[in-house]
């Protein structure tokens, strides 16, 4: 658990897989953390009949991924699906039950597992500790919930009480959907800012058109706009605007004030300026959801 979150720390949460294959050390072994091609894994030798790790597979375009894992709408746990075999044979159809049984096994003893989630191919979140709370056969899925980290989980049954869980388990349906829609909108605009350009990717964010809060502020790319912390904060406070045809609005008591040069060449200098538009018309801005961000931009002003 320690190792899978200090990778979190190192990679500022979205792990490359080639450093998630190198696996990790304890006790003087080396443990695996699983192939990443099969979503359950419990390693050869491993104490206990209960998994180690779970994961999900990234989306990939054009390709859906092979399970439905994501959340529950009633309790808002994440949902994970029981392993069906791939092939219709014996060998594969073992396989699969053999690691349905190491999930079911873990949600009846109660101990801590690794959900690796995947963001993009080749990366994934690593979110540590979570917990089989409920084991629904019928349907083939079990739901975990998070659990706040603490130091030592080798023996831990499951900890932390409900609230505890829900709130965990609420941050990190926030981190992923935060990770995911910033990983596609920043790939639509080639890394860089839509407004001014800037590839340093530790500055640039994906901002929503309209709020996720809102009915049409879903994380989908024609939602979104990458843009650089500067610009992404202007247009969060209306001091900037981007209207339906893609040009850059500031506001009038900006243009007419006098500063220093972020005002004039971060700001003033864009005005009138259309913005870098995704190379695929199917992820280029919204024009509704854009006029309508932009009429609160006016009313601001």
């Amino acid at each position: 658990m320690a190792h899978a979150r200090a990778l979190s720390r190192r990679y500022d949460d979205i792990v490359p897989v080639s450093a998630l294959r190198e696996g990790f050390t304890h006790g003087g072994t080396r443990w695996s953390y699983g192939s990443f091609y099969s979503g359950i894994f419990r390693p050869a030798g491993f104490e206990g009949p209960a998994a180690l790790s779970l994961v999900t597979a990234p989306p990939k375009v054009g390709r859906d991924v092979p399970y439905e894992d994501g959340v529950d709408r009633v309790s808002g746990r994440l949902v994970y699906h029981y392993r069906t075999a791939q092939q219709d044979s014996f060998a594969a159809r073992a396989a699969a039950e053999r690691d349905n049984r190491a999930l079911r096994a873990a949600a009846d003893l109660g101990v801590p597992l690794i959900y690796f989630v995947g963001i993009a191919p080749g990366m994934y979140t690593p979110v540590a500790p979570v917990f089989v709370t409920e084991d629904s056969p019928d349907r083939r899925v079990v739901f975990l919930e998070a659990a706040l980290p603490v130091q030592d989980t080798t023996s831990a049954g499951l900890i932390s009480d409900d609230e505890l869980r829900r709130y965990a388990t609420r941050e990190v349906r926030i981190r992923l959907h935060q990770h995911r829609f910033r990983t596609v909108v920043l790939a639509a605009y080639r890394g860089r800012c839509a407004v001014c350009a800037l590839r340093e990717a530790s500055l640039l964010q994906a901002a929503h058109i309209i709020e996720d809060r809102e009915e049409a502020g879903t994380a989908v790319v024609v939602n979104g706009i990458a843009l650089c912390a500067i610009h992404h904060l202007a247009y969060d406070r209306n001091v900037m605007g981007i209207d339906p045809t893609g040009v850059v609005h500031i506001a009038g008591r900006l243009l007419r004030a006098i500063d220093g040069p972020m005002l004039s060449s971060g700001l003033q200098a864009f005005h009138g300026e259309h913005i870098e538009l995704p190379r695929h018309a199917v992820q280029r801005p919204d024009p509704h959801r854009l006029e309508i961000r932009y009429e609160q931009f006016k009313a601001a002003g």
